[in-house]
């Protein structure tokens, strides 16, 4: 097999056959999904990620194909406690076992550890790569300490200000007296 691969379009029985890592740097804004969530992003900025498959023997089968993935990023994300960017690291280390349908899918997702996907003729390596990361991503992306201090303000001051009410008891002691 050739080492000329593209993660866009991988035969991945053929890869996993092989044996070898699949090793690349690609850049956040070839990732449109996780680019658009970014903050500033640097023009440089990349993901450095490992793919490597193998078959693994089954009986009665010729093997399953096992995919395990890694990635890292440092990506610049919006802190939302000051709104400025807040470099943050994402991380993939994930097994993926193939499997032939959507319907076997179906039936193992409930008692496999692992995640099935569907076997397909050109698998899209770099989609699966780009949605792991998506799903790594934290839900409140926060610094530690923020650099700069956050402002707080809920509107404009007049709207702040609250028109003191009178306490209910004190009318209730006024229409008591004589």
């Amino acid at each position: 097999m050739s080492r000329n691969l593209q993660p866009q379009r991988l035969n991945m029985a053929a890869f996993a056959q092989e044996g070898l890592p699949l090793s690349m740097a690609t850049p956040v804004r070839d990732l449109t999904r996780l680019a658009a969530e970014t903050q500033g992003l640097d023009a440089d900025a990349s993901v450095s990620w490992q793919a490597q498959a193998e078959v693994r023997p089954k009986a009665g089968t010729d093997g399953e194909v096992w995919l395990h993935l890694r990635a890292q990023a440092d990506v610049p994300l919006t802190c939302q406690r000051c709104m400025g960017p807040v470099i943050t690291t994402l991380l993939v280390d994930q097994w993926y076992r193939f499997v032939e349908n959507e319907d076997i899918a179906m039936a193992q997702d409930d008692e496999s550890e692992e995640d099935l996907l569907v076997m397909e003729p050109q698998f899209d390596l770099l989609n699966l790569l780009e949605d792991e990361l998506l799903m790594n991503l934290p839900v409140v992306p926060m610094h530690e300490v923020c650099p700069v201090t956050p402002v707080f303000q809920a509107g404009d001051a007049e709207l702040l200000q609250v028109e003191e009410k009178p306490n209910p008891f004190a009318i209730l002691g006024q229409l008591k007296r004589p």
